[in-house]
């Protein structure tokens, strides 16, 4: 494995023409890839920072084997990776005279890369305290009995209530943005489609957002209930909502993320039916 086998671009046509097939061949895998190059060639690389995205693809015989995006000054984000590729390309970064301050990928691909860069730059990796897991759903199973109430979708006339429960969400994972009527169109959350769960009072008690459907699969993405109202089956209820939506829109697969800290949420996606695709981590570098 050469580091030269690595290709760099900051055209997005031209990386999407190159590796477009190769990143919906796995799309589960590749959700973060897949996820902000549509956010970039939708909204422009303008809405994201005002340095150019960087790509790369590591490329043999005229056949993509991985990928890589950086938005700076966001983190490297990395297509599963061996080793060896990991190597090649942390050579390659440093060689040409990249700074990085963190990597985020699958948990090996990820561990391989910071001890490459490690070891080509001497920068020390520590892992970030927030584990994720990424799950695909199988067969969706809701809950059964569910929660009274009723699911339905949100709407431009709901724009108002979206914006705080995101706002409230946002909060609760410590993500530090704003979310107003101002910034609302430049936020990640705007391009979503949210599923609100109401009891039959019409209260909204819990809400849930799934991407825009690319390469034939949809990731979920939030799901958010107020501390105060947690424990009685809302959660379940609208994620079980947003899920059977993002199947009935057409979706082959359906993804999310959760926090591994958190046992309950984890317990949850798994009796609905999603299961483990991998584990997920982030170093930063100092």
């Amino acid at each position: 494995m050469r580091p030269d086998d690595w290709h760099l671009t900051e055209d997005l046509d031209d990386f999407l023409a190159r590796a477009g097939d190769f990143l919906r061949s796995r799309p589960g895998l590749h959700v973060m890839p897949l996820t902000w190059t549509a956010r970039l060639r939708t909204r422009g690389a303008d809405a994201f920072g005002t340095e150019a995205p960087v790509f790369g693809m590591l490329e043999r015989a005229g056949e993509v084997h991985a990928t890589f995006y950086r938005l700076p000054p966001r983190a490297l984000c990395l297509t599963p990776l061996t080793p060896e590729q990991a190597d090649a390309l942390a050579a390659h970064l440093a060689a040409v005279g990249h700074s990085l301050p963190s990597v985020s990928a699958d948990h090996s691909t990820a561990t391989a890369f910071a001890e490459a860069w490690q070891r080509h730059t001497g920068a020390t990796p520590r892992i970030r305290d927030t584990r994720l897991r990424l799950y695909r759903l199988g067969t969706l199973t809701p809950p059964d009995p569910l929660p009274a109430g009723r699911g339905r979708i949100l709407g431009e006339q709901d724009l108002e209530q979206v914006m705080f429960w995101c706002g409230e969400f946002a909060k609760a994972v410590g993500e530090v943005v704003s979310i107003d009527a101002d910034s609302w169109a430049d936020t990640r959350y705007a391009d979503k489609r949210y599923t609100l769960w109401e009891t039959p009072d019409g209260t909204p008690v819990s809400i849930a957002g799934m991407n825009p459907m690319i390469g034939g699969q949809v990731q979920v993405d939030i799901v958010y209930t107020p501390a105060h109202l947690r424990g009685h089956g809302y959660a379940g209820a609208v994620t079980a909502e947003v899920s059977r939506a993002a199947l009935a829109a057409g979706a082959r697969e359906v993804v999310l993320f959760a926090d591994l800290s958190n046992p309950t949420s984890n317990a949850l996606y798994q009796r609905l039916g999603y299961r483990k695709l991998t584990d997920w981590a982030a170093y930063d570098f100092s």
